[in-house]
């Protein structure tokens, strides 16, 4: 009985020992991926800032009625939601999802999704919830290809009325350990600068004439960063859960070795006792 005993440990230990080997190295490819796309963001933000600044000087220099800045009456909303191609990345998705979730239950008559990610779109399937484009396969740095995709098909649905504003729900990257779950809306254009109308901007050719451009350019710069923060935050999330399960695979490979040498020793022990036992009878 004893020696059946020490062959399932034996198992079980050399089955840990391979899930651990997997996800250490699962954790070692998360973290150059982060390092790649880390170093994408960083660039990309400072850009991005700087084109966010353009654009909220256009915004408050448009005189005439622009659905851009002041909506088209529609009372729908679009929400775009990033998620991952894969799993194994923590609480990254369900915490997408469910803030998602809770925002299309308060008025979901209203409410329109957009899903960009593998995960995110079987969680919604699974909830039930019908959405108006879906996309997959997304590079683990993604482009303005991308980003073009999902720009042009939310911004046809926004000018045909189809929906009255566009909010994108994605994962915003601090650090390794921090990333948190924000909603940005994106249509109408709003002044997120904080700054008074004040300064005196003067553009040529006049900002009525580029808007339309300048719309598009910026959502695409938008989208983007989000999804470069999304794709960060993915990163994050996985080496943090890989670097747990890891660890927690050496833990029970420990818990196990003490297991398996006591009841070996416990074997060795009642082996001797018996033979002493033996020896005695034969006296």
């Amino acid at each position: 009985m004893a020696g059946a005993g020490l062959v399932e440990i034996k198992r079980r230990i050399k089955s840990v020992t391979s899930t651990q080997k997997i996800t250490n190295a699962m954790c070692v490819v998360a973290t150059s991926k982060l390092r790649k796309v880390r170093t994408k963001l960083e660039v990309n933000q400072k850009y991005f800032d700087a084109f966010t600044e353009i654009a909220n000087d256009i915004v408050r220099g448009v005189e005439g009625r622009s659905i851009y800045v002041h909506g088209n009456k529609s009372d729908k909303k679009l929400y775009i939601t990033l998620s991952s191609d894969s799993g194994l990345c923590g609480g990254f998705n369900a915490n997408v999802v469910n803030q998602t979730a809770e925002l299309v239950s308060k008025d979901k008559e209203n409410s329109v999704l957009m899903s960009v990610g593998q995960k995110g779109r079987m969680y919604f399937n699974r909830l039930k919830y019908e959405t108006a484009a879906e996309y997959v396969d997304i590079p683990d740095i993604p482009t303005l290809k991308e980003a073009e995709a999902i720009t042009y098909k939310a911004l046809d649905m926004y000018r045909n009325s189809e929906v009255g504003e566009v909010y994108v729900v994605y994962t915003k990257f601090f650090t390794t350990v921090k990333q948190s779950v924000n909603i940005q809306k994106i249509l109408p254009l709003e002044n997120k600068s904080g700054e008074s109308t004040a300064r005196f901007v003067k553009f040529e050719p006049p900002i009525d004439q580029i808007i339309d451009d300048m719309v598009v350019m910026q959502l695409k710069q938008q989208i983007l960063n989000y999804m470069l923060h999304s794709k960060a935050s993915e990163q994050g999330s996985r080496m943090a859960a890989m670097d747990g399960a890891t660890k927690n695979a050496n833990d029970l490979i420990e818990d196990l070795n003490l297991k398996y040498n006591r009841e070996r020793q416990g074997a060795i022990t009642q082996e001797i006792t018996e033979i002493i036992g033996g020896a005695e009878v034969q006296k």
